[in-house]
């Protein structure tokens, strides 16, 4: 088990609010928190990253706080959620996304910088997570542009707010997924670290159109090893997992468990992901008793899945990660020495209370431990 790391030592409530006006400037709204003391950004260096993207609600109520070191906020901002995170001693950084087509421009690209630093500091968060899934050529003006958006971006952060952190999301392989030809190894040497998000895996299906897994064990960590030969350091790269699924509407489904599907053509697609459901880990366990299969599972594709038929005796193919499948993938991140795991999305988990979804819900967040 990994040693958490402690928050500085401070001094008493009133000279912290004190500091923490002179850290944050004049224009900063007042400390929304109990304890001043609160309001104080998080540093240090952390031993193993769990990071998490909150979708917005109160479920991080019940999250496993023993892990997590950081928290992207990607629903709307709360104020008691950032108290709590940094009672934990736990990072909450802003979610960053702007169109490509303005950054070419330096001034633009500084405009934005400045509007995102002025909000962290407004809300007293503790960095930034850049998430642009936009499509770019290989040394095209974007290619560059965002390089240097990323480099700017995390130089004005650590001035700004000492000890922040910037963090970048990309695709669960190097080879221009999805057109996203983006300058990887600079990327990874200007930010903290790569939130890599190894899911959607079968965004791009070329010929067979049958379900798949939504994050292939081999197909997953082939990624990784890409982005290693690219040179960029393990510690640098944090490892994404789903916890999430996909519902396939099966044409036919084998006594194999073959799930076809049927052809749509998509640009230069045959058989698009897009036509199946995106699911929540908590729905799919609920579906498991009312399955015709029970929860099997794929040892080519180290994933589970599930059979049903619904109510106008359509068969359909779930395709998941559940705690087996994601601790194989934790196992990886300890032997290659990787800066730590986290998942899209901690939302997606039962909360509610009961003794079976609590025990879904803790094997969850244990799987993200690697043996």
């Amino acid at each position: 088990m990994r040693r958490r790391a402690k928050r500085p030592l401070r001094g008493g409530g009133a000279l912290c609010l004190v500091a923490a006006f002179l850290l944050w400037g004049l224009g900063s709204a007042l400390c929304p928190c109990p304890d001043p003391d609160l309001c104080a950004p998080i540093s240090g260096a952390r031993d193993f990253e769990v990071f998490v993207f909150d979708v917005g609600g109160k479920t991080w109520k019940s999250y496993d706080w023993s892990q997590i070191t950081t928290v992207a906020v990607f629903g709307k901002y709360d104020s008691e959620l950032l108290c709590y995170a940094h009672s934990k001693g736990s990072r909450i950084v802003l979610n960053g996304d702007i169109s490509l087509k303005k950054i070419i421009d330096p001034v633009a690209r500084a405009d934005w910088i400045k509007e995102k630093i002025d909000l962290a500091k407004k809300q007293y968060m503790d960095g930034i997570n850049i998430d642009i899934e936009q499509r770019v050529k290989k040394r095209s003006a974007k290619y560059d542009a965002l390089t240097a958006l990323v480099k700017e971006t995390t130089e004005t952060f650590h001035k700004e707010i000492p000890g922040s952190q910037v963090t970048f999301d990309v695709a669960w392989s190097p080879e221009c997924i999805d057109h996203r030809c983006y300058n990887y190894s600079a990327i990874a040497t200007c930010c903290d670290f790569l939130f890599v998000m190894s899911y959607d895996e079968q965004n791009q299906m070329w010929s067979h159109c049958v379900a798949a897994a939504n994050a292939p064990y081999k197909q997953t960590l082939s990624g990784y090893d890409r982005y290693i030969r690219m040179g960029i350091n393990p510690k640098k790269l944090v490892m994404g997992v789903p916890w999430y699924g996909y519902d396939y509407t099966c044409l036919s489904l084998s006594e194999a468990h073959v799930c076809s599907l049927a052809k749509i053509p998509f640009q230069w697609f045959s058989c698009p992901r897009a036509s199946a459901l995106q699911v929540p880990y908590r729905t799919i366990m609920k579906q498991e008793n009312g399955s015709l299969s029970g929860i099997l599972w794929d040892e080519e594709n180290k994933a589970p899945y599930l059979e049903y038929q619904d109510a106008n005796g359509t068969f359909h193919q779930v395709w998941f990660d559940n705690p087996k499948s994601i601790s194989l993938k934790a196992a990886y991140v300890k032997e290659h020495g990787l800066r730590g795991i986290g998942m899209w999305n901690a939302n997606c988990l039962d909360y509610s209370g009961g003794s079976v979804p609590q025990e879904q819900t803790e094997a969850m967040w244990e799987a993200l431990r690697p043996k």
